[in-house]
């Protein structure tokens, strides 16, 4: 049941013959002028390059031959046939490179194939077409190299996690509720006026509800200033005093309601800001001012000094800072995960769409999830991440066609949403299509998710040490593949011992860096544990050209050969 693998020079010896100008004989070429890197072949984004490179001697080339050499890749179930090159004598007329006959000529070759898995066991040829004059000599195929190091198939886009278009919900929502009582200048008595205004009540009730609210928190927070336009030591009193009267007064109004105060002597943050914010002329001036002068009784006196704007400053700006500013901060306190999560079942539209994203990421099964999801779409059909989310359900559930009709439905409410972009980018590659996912990963900037999206775009590529450095710190087969093609064994062998739940593929890469550094005791014990996850990996393994030099240990057998 062992299979020989050629060597990874030239294979076998063929025989080229040329029919010379003068004698007719056929010479033969020695298969030690032929070589084709590397050896062995290597799948480099999907496709399997090759460089062949030929010595034809002296007095070879026959000077009105004409030679066709193609590299075909043969495998069980078909070949691919790569770029055919042509060559010819010095008395020939026609396009090909012409070898003198005297010196002979060194060849470069160059072709590609497209990938595909069969090509793993597989036989390179160079095919010949000869001609010498008008007739045709038949030359015999010549095998150059053997077997396909396929390594990077073993990406897999479908382990990657698509991306959740997030809830909002907050189970503490904090509102800060405020409103201002304005004192006349060097004054503060607090005036009927300013107590019964609109805006003091309804500051109040809110107060007063969310105090009694079974679900909410409230305290209140008293600031009180003076107007930078007096004196600090007189600014400082004035201020205390406003303070203390306005925490008296609300103290007998909310009486069950916490309380903190302070003062601030001299408000030139917030003459600074209602200066920005007016129409006033020379506003610019005005900040000039403020910024030029640290010291308040130099800024002051220098205000004043302007006398074109301080009276607009002094009927328009300092009146408002006279003032103790009122903070309701009210908490109300969302439901329990307990409850969400009954609601989500029981009675969906009790919750706000918010609540019931959340619910989702409580259920712990895909069906589960998707119940919710399917809810959300019901419930709140313009919201595009419940089809967004639906959407990576059927992804993971292997259903692409459906997930692909979600992805666009989400794209289409929300005009571009960044996770329905991101999550069409793995349906592109599911189709081969890596253009297509390339463009639709860059319209996902900002999602934690968009560097393994590009680390599998470089993989597919074949920028292995991009790949490498995409992923980062990422604990992933993924990650670790694009590792092992970087050659960086070390670091792809702790990427995989950190994989919280390893698979059969773990397994089997972590034999393949046994391969790649020569250690036998790696290889089988762990090509035994994927063997054992998954059968078909032992299939795998003995065609695989990663493990060709093992292929007649009794110890690999063992493993491999049931």
């Amino acid at each position: 049941m062992t299979k020989k693998f050629l060597p990874t020079l030239l294979l076998t010896i063929g025989t080229v013959v040329f029919l010379t100008a003068c004698s007719s004989s056929l010479k033969p070429l020695a298969a030690d002028y032929i070589k084709a890197e590397p050896q062995p072949l290597e799948l480099i984004g999907g496709k399997v390059p090759v460089t062949i490179n030929a010595t034809f001697p002296a007095e070879w080339f026959v000077k009105n031959a004409t030679l066709t050499v193609t590299p075909v890749l043969r495998y069980e179930g078909g070949e691919a046939e790569g770029t055919a090159y042509v060559f010819q004598g010095e008395k020939v007329s026609g396009n090909g490179q012409v070898i003198p006959q005297k010196t002979g000529a060194n060849v470069v070759m160059k072709s590609s194939f497209n990938y595909v898995p069969a090509m793993q066991n597989s036989q390179l040829y160079l095919t010949f077409s000869a001609k010498v004059g008008s007739k045709s000599i038949p030359l015999p195929d010549i095998i150059i190299g053997e077997g396909v190091l396929a390594t990077a198939a073993l990406l897999d886009a479908s382990t990657e996690t698509p991306a959740i278009a997030p809830d909002k919900f907050q189970r503490i929502i904090k509102d800060a509720q405020e409103a201002n009582i304005l004192f006349l200048i060097q004054q503060a008595e607090l005036r009927s006026s300013e107590l019964s205004k609109t805006d003091i009540s309804e500051w109040k009730s809110k107060v007063e509800k969310a105090s009694k609210a079974p679900n909410q928190k409230v305290d209140v927070e008293i600031s009180a200033y003076a107007s930078p336009d007096g004196g600090f030591e007189l600014n400082e009193k004035l201020a205390g005093k406003r303070e203390a009267n306005t925490k008296s007064y609300l103290s007998k109004e909310l009486k069950s309601t916490p309380i903190n105060a302070n003062y601030t002597a001299q408000d030139w943050d917030g003459f600074k800001e209602l200066v920005e914010r007016s129409k006033i002329q020379d506003k610019d001036l005005i900040l000039r001012v403020l910024s030029m002068y640290k010291d308040s009784e130099e800024r002051e006196r220098e205000i004043k000094n302007l006398s074109s704007v301080f009276k607009v400053l002094a009927d328009e700006i300092l009146p408002q800072l006279r003032r103790s500013r009122l903070t309701a901060n009210i908490e109300i306190i969302g439901k329990s995960d307990s409850e969400i999560s009954t609601l989500a079942t029981s009675d969906p539209k009790s919750l706000t769409v918010e609540e019931l994203l959340y619910a989702a990421t409580l259920a712990t099964t895909w069906d589960q999830k998707a119940t919710i999801y399917q809810n959300v779409i019901k419930l709140f059909p313009n919201d595009p991440r419940g089809y967004n989310n639906i959407g990576v359900i059927e992804y993971v559930k292997g259903n692409i066609e459906n997930a692909e009709t979600n992805f666009k439905k989400a794209n289409q409410l929300a005009g571009n949403l960044p996770e329905a972009n991101f999550n069409m980018g793995f349906v592109d590659l599911t189709k081969g299509n890596i253009s297509k996912a390339e463009e639709d990963f860059g319209k996902a900037a900002g999602l934690s998710q968009v560097n393994s999206a590009s680390g599998l775009l470089a993989v597919l590529n074949g920028n292995y040490s991009q790949a490498a450095q995409a992923f980062g710190n990422t604990a992933s087969n993924n990650a670790a593949l694009a590792q092992i093609l970087a050659k960086d064994y070390n670091k792809a062998q702790s990427t995989l011992n950190a994989i919280a739940t390893p698979d059969a593929t773990t397994d089997y890469l972590k034999a393949i860096i046994g391969a790649r550094t020569n250690n036998l005791d790696a290889v089988t014990s762990n090509l035994k544990k994927a063997i054992a996850a998954d059968p078909s990996f032992a299939t795998k393994a003995l065609k695989d050209v990663e493990f060709a030099k093992f292929i007649s240990n009794s110890k690999f057998l063992e493993v491999i050969v049931k």
